[in-house]
C-alpha cells in the first residue's frame, strides 16, 4: 500500500495506551498527511467513544473505497483504543471479506476461520445494542457452516440477512448500502435480466440524492450498473465518485468501468492515470488501473501511450495479487492482438513474477497468456503451436475448476473453442471452423465478463466475424461485428471489421458510417495504422 505518514498512524495509534495518544496520533497524521483527507463523507453510528466514533467513520469510508490495508488498520486501531467497541472487530470483519465482486477466489478456509474470529472478538469486545448484534450475526450467517456449505448458499444467506438487517433499521442508510452492495455482487453472470444489480440500484439511487458526497453510494451504483444494456445509468455516479473521494485510488479508477462501457475513452484514460499516480506501483490497484488505460489507448489508435504504459507497470516489482497477475498477463496481449500483430501475440510471454508467486495461483490470468499465443499461432498459420495452447488452456481449465473457480472454469474453456475454430480455420476447414466460433459466441454471450479486465482479449463474436468476411460472407460478418459494437461500443477493431464487411457487402452507407466512426476514433492516433489511411481514403473517395 502507499507508504505515507497517513497510512502508517494507525498502526502508531495501535501502540498508544491511552485515549490520549489517540487523539494526538490522529491529530498529527492529518496535519502531516492531509493529501489522504479527502474519502467522502460517512456517518456510521457505534456505540464508542467519540474519538473512535471519529476513526470509525473515517475507517468504514476508506472500506467504501476498498482501500483495504488501511481501512483494516483503522478498525485495529480503534479497538485498541476503545477495548469495548466490539464493532471495531466487526470492521475487521469486512475488511477481511475484501472484495465481494471476485468471491469466492479470495476467500480461502483460513480467511474465513479469521473472519469468524474477528466475529467472536467482537461479541467478546461487547456489542452495546440489538443493532450491533445484528450487524455481526449478518456477517456471521456468512462464514456459518463453512466447512459443509457451498459459497452460494452462504453469499445467499448472508445477503438475506442484510436484507433484513436494512429492513429493521429503515434510518440506517448504512446498513441499506452495505445490503446493496452484497446484493449487487450476489449476481447470477447468466441472469441477462440484471436482476439483482438493478435490485441494488433501487436501494442506492435516492440515497445518492440524499447523501451525495458517500463514496460507498457512488462506488455501488457504478459496479450495479457495471453491464452493457444499463452502463449508461451509471454515468452520472462515474462522473461523481472521483470528487467525492479523489484521494482513493479505487475511487479514480472505478470511474472507467463505466466510461470503459459506454466507449468514452479518453474519460477512461484520464481517470485510470490518476489512479495508477495515486495507487504507486506497489499495490495491484495501480497494475489494474493500467491495464484499463492500456485497453483505452488501443482502441483510440494510440498505440505507443499503450506501450509506454505497460513498460511502466511490467518494470515494477511484481505485486501478489490476482488483480495484479490478470494485468501483467493481459497488457502484453493486449497490445499485440488488438493491432493484428498476430506473430508477436504467438509468441508473448508471460511477464517474470519470480519472488511473488507462481502463475500457476492465478489460472484465469495465465490462461489470458495461453490464449494470446493460441490465436497469434492459429492465425500466423501454425497449427501445431496452437493445438500446443489449446491444450494448455484445457489444463488451466481443470486447474481452475479444482480451486472452485467456475465462471472463470467457463471462460477459459470459451478461450480454449476459440483457439480449436482459429486452428481449423488454418486446416482449410472454414465450416467447421465457423461452427466451433458460433458456440464459443453463443456461450461467451450467455455470460458477463468479469470486474477484473475493462473486456475480453477479443471477443468471441468478433472472431467469428472476422471468419465469416475472410471467407466471404459479408453479410453475415457485418451483422456479428455491430452485435459486438452493442455491446462494446466505439471498439476499434469491430468498427474496422464493420467497416469493411459492409463496404464488401455493397452497402455503402454503412461503410461510411462505420469508416467514419473509426476516424473520429483515430483522430488523436499516435500511430499510423493501415485501417486508419484504408477509412481516411474511402471517405475521401465518397
Amino acid at each position: 500500500m502507499i507508504k505515507s505518514v497517513l497510512l502508517r498512524w494507525p498502526l502508531e495509534i495501535a501502540a498508544a495506551a491511552c485515549l490520549g495518544a489517540f487523539l494526538v496520533a490522529v491529530a498529527m497524521s492529518q496535519e502531516k498527511a492531509p493529501e489522504l483527507a479527502r474519502l467522502g463523507k460517512v456517518e456510521f453510528k457505534v456505540e464508542c467513544n467519540g474519538a473512535a466514533q471519529q476513526a470509525f467513520n473515517r475507517a468504514m469510508a476508506l472500506y467504501h473505497s476498498f482501500a483495504w490495508k488501511p481501512a483494516g488498520d483503522t478498525f485495529a486501531a480503534v479497538a485498541k483504543a476503545d477495548p469495548g467497541c466490539g464493532m471495531a472487530h466487526w470492521g475487521r470483519a469486512m475488511v477481511l471479506l475484501d472484495n465481494p465482486f471476485v468471491w469466492p477466489g479470495n476467500l480461502p478456509p483460513a480467511k474465513l476461520d479469521e473472519i469468524a474470529a474477528a466475529l467472536d472478538a467482537a461479541r467478546s469486545a461487547g456489542l452495546k445494542s440489538a443493532r450491533e448484534k445484528d450487524y455481526v450475526e449478518a456477517v456471521g450467517a456468512f462464514v456459518r457452516d463453512r466447512d459443509n456449505v457451498e459459497h452460494p448458499a452462504r453469499l445467499r444467506a448472508f445477503g438475506e440477512a442484510m436484507g433484513k438487517l436494512a429492513a429493521r433499521y429503515p434510518d440506517d442508510k448504512e446498513a441499506a448500502i452495505l445490503s446493496a452492495l452484497v446484493t449487487s455482487a450476489s449476481f447470477d453472470p447468466a441472469d441477462k435480466t440484471y436482476a439483482n444489480q438493478l435490485r441494488a440500484a433501487k436501494i442506492l439511487e435516492p440515497i445518492f440524492l440524499a447523501q451525495p458526497d458517500h463514496p460507498g453510494v457512488a462506488h455501488y451504483l457504478i459496479h450495479s450498473y457495471d453491464y452493457p444494456p444499463i452502463a449508461k445509468h451509471g454515468l452520472k455516479a462515474a462522473k461523481r465518485y472521483a470528487k467525492i473521494a479523489p484521494d482513493a485510488p479505487h475511487a479514480l479508477h472505478m470511474p472507467s468501468h463505466i466510461f470503459t462501457r459506454v466507449g468514452h475513452w479518453q474519460d477512461s484514460i484520464d481517470a485510470n492515470r490518476a489512479s495508477a499516480k495515486a495507487a504507486s506501483r506497489a499495490q495491484f490497484d495501480g497494475h489494474h488501473a493500467t491495464d484499463y488505460m492500456v485497453y483505452a489507448h488501443l482502441q483510440l489508435a494510440q498505440d505507443k501511450a499503450a506501450r509506454q504504459a505497460m513498460e511502466e507497470s511490467l518494470a515494477a516489482q511484481p505485486v501478489d495479487h490476482f488483480g495484479a497477475a490478470y494485468a501483467y498477463a493481459a497488457m502484453p496481449a493486449r497490445v499485440a492482438l488488438e493491432v493484428g500483430d498476430w506473430k508477436a501475440a504467438a509468441s508473448v510471454a508471460l511477464t517474470p513474477v519470480t519472488g511473488a508467486y507462481a502463475w500457476g495461483k492465478y489460472p484465469q490470468a495465465e490462461a489470458i497468456n495461453a490464449f494470446a499465443r493460441g490465436v497469434g499461432a492459429a492465425r500466423s498459420g501454425d497449427g501445431k503451436a496452437a493445438k500446443t495452447e489449446q491444450a494448455r488452456l484445457l489444463a488451466l481449465r481443470d486447474l481452475a475448476k479444482e480451486k472452485k473457480l467456475g465462471y472463470w472454469a467457463e471462460q477459459i474453456e470459451i478461450q480454449a473453442l476459440l483457439v480449436q475454430g482459429l486452428s481449423l480455420l488454418a486446416e482449410g476447414k472454414a465450416a467447421e471452423a465457423v461452427e466451433v466460433l458460433r458456440t464459443a459466441a453463443k456461450r461467451e454471450g450467455a455470460t458477463e465478463k468479469h470486474a477484473v479486465t475493462p473486456g475480453p482479449l477479443l471477443p468471441a463474436r468478433e472472431l467469428l466475424a472476422d471468419v465469416l468476411l475472410e471467407t466471404g460472407k459479408a453479410p453475415d460478418a457485418l451483422a456479428e461485428y455491430e452485435a459486438v459494437l452493442a455491446n462494446e461500443p466505439n471498439r476499434y477493431r469491430a468498427t474496422f471489421g464493420a467497416a469493411q464487411a459492409a463496404r464488401q457487402a455493397g452497402n455503402a452507407a454503412k461503410a461510411k458510417q462505420h469508416f467514419t466512426a473509426l476516424v473520429e476514433l483515430g483522430k488523436n492516433a499516435d500511430t499510423q495504422r493501415d485501417s486508419l489511411v484504408e477509412a481516411r481514403q474511402f471517405l475521401a473517395r465518397k
